[in-house]
């Protein structure tokens, strides 16, 4: 292996001067998250080119097959069974991954954005713009996002639009803490000093030398944040107030088959299934990438998987 513990670079033997191995390197020796990424691959295929394939099968209603249980006998779309309007689990399933993902994926995005600029900006500078930053998100977390979303939806009209505006706001203060606490870190280091001394702009100096840093640990908290958002829009439309008929997501398939749990169970398990999925394979890789994208831990990927966990050994000051 050509990587310290510390990820500088090593001579090989020839002499040649090799860098750290690439990222899919590193992936493909750990198949728990090759696994993650394969199910968020998917997921992700079947949420931009599944409504594509299935037409109108989604809200195709036929009263003859109603409660149809999973079979092969009815066809490819009768694989997972159908609802009590005779309509494809299967198709509904491929549609509502749009929906959740439409929310989940903007919301995240949005909030990201936001709340790491301003917290890059607050932690950089300091004094009272640092100040000011934090009592604001600490008012926005003062209220329980889900009780505020809650709120919200109950006053203006549910929507997915409104959804992914209420998410966002609520989940800003995350990043905003966490880039400004990074950021005042790194504002003290002898390579910003310099940029500095060469009188380097502020803005410049935060995106050349400080978002590169901060960066892998943002993108961390979003991977883990992207669950947090996908299962509380999921909350809001089993209660109700999310996504409303005739557009579908998981969470509301869930909410409309909860009475037919004990006659129809596919119709209520089968969403809660792949919110359960996808979810998990998330946490997965964002544990995989928080290793993969620091120089310090990423020596831990390129271990055989049975020593991963292995406490280090004293004596020779190796791992």
């Amino acid at each position: 292996m050509t990587t310290t513990p510390g990820g500088r670079r090593r001579r090989n033997p020839s002499g040649a001067r090799t860098g750290p191995p690439r990222w899919w390197t590193l992936l493909g020796g750990d198949r728990v998250a090759v696994c993650a990424a394969v199910v968020l691959t998917l997921v992700l295929l079947t949420a931009l080119l599944g409504p594509l394939l299935i037409g109108d099968r989604a809200i195709r209603q036929d009263l003859d097959a109603s409660l149809r249980p999973p079979s092969l006998d009815h066809g490819f779309f009768g694989l997972l069974g159908t609802d009590v309007l005779g309509r494809s689990v299967l198709a509904r399933l491929i549609e509502a991954a749009g929906t959740t993902l439409s929310v989940a994926v903007p919301a995240v995005l949005c909030s990201l954005v936001v709340g790491s600029a301003v917290g890059m900006w607050a932690g950089y500078h300091g004094g009272r713009r640092e100040s000011v930053a934090m009592r604001v998100a600490d008012v926005i977390l003062s209220f329980p996002s889900l009780l505020l979303a809650v709120v919200v939806l109950y006053v203006f009209e549910p929507s997915v639009a409104n959804l992914v505006l209420i998410l966002a706001i609520a989940r800003v203060p995350i990043y905003l803490r966490t880039a400004r606490a990074e950021s005042a870190e790194i504002r003290s280091r002898l390579f910003v000093d310099a940029a500095r001394t060469f009188g380097t702009r502020s803005g410049a100096t935060i995106m050349r030398h400080i978002l590169p840093i901060v960066l892998p640990t943002l993108l961390t908290v979003a991977t883990l944040d992207f669950c947090f958002v996908m299962l509380t829009e999921s909350s809001l439309s089993f209660l109700g107030i999310g996504i409303q008929p005739p557009e579908v997501s998981w969470g509301l398939m869930v909410a409309q088959g909860r009475q037919y749990l004990q006659t129809a169970w596919w119709i209520a398990v089968l969403p809660g299934v792949a919110i359960v999925m996808t979810t998990v394979s998330a946490t997965i890789l964002a544990a995989w990438a928080r290793l993969a994208t620091d120089p310090a831990q990423r020596w831990r990927l390129t271990l055989p998987r049975g020593r991963r966990r292995r406490p280090a050994t004293t004596g020779e000051g190796t791992p």
